[in-house]
């Protein structure tokens, strides 16, 4: 990830409303969520949600689907990965108690475990 895509992220999730629509997508999965289910999960007027999905998906967060009438919005998970490698790519040091905690919060945070490779 170059490093003006991961500002341009990072820029869009310092925003308390377009952090809880980001991590309400991530929840979602990557089917997503309808545009009115969101707002209504976020608390949000429709206005408000449209805008700040439009910053997020500028940056590269969200994706959206158009399905009949309705605009399907989900997290998209390899622009988020890629920016949490840049992150996380000099980590350590060679000190590796220093981002071990950071193993244990992604062991949690594993929803879904990839296959085991035979």
């Amino acid at each position: 990830m170059e490093t003006s895509s991961a500002i341009d992220a990072l820029g869009a999730l310092a925003h308390k409303g377009r952090l809880n629509i980001f991590r309400t997508l991530v929840r979602a999965g990557p089917e997503g969520m309808p545009a009115g289910k969101l707002g209504e999960a976020v608390g949000m007027v429709a206005s408000t949600l449209s805008n700040n999905l439009a910053i997020l998906t500028r940056s590269g967060l969200t994706t959206s689907t158009r399905d009949g009438r309705s605009i399907i919005y989900a997290a998209d998970y390899a622009h988020m990965t890629a920016l949490l490698a840049f992150l996380m790519e000099d980590c350590c040091q060679g000190s590796p108690d220093v981002c071990a905690p950071l193993g244990e919060v992604i062991s949690r945070a594993i929803c879904c475990p990839p296959a085991i490779r035979q």
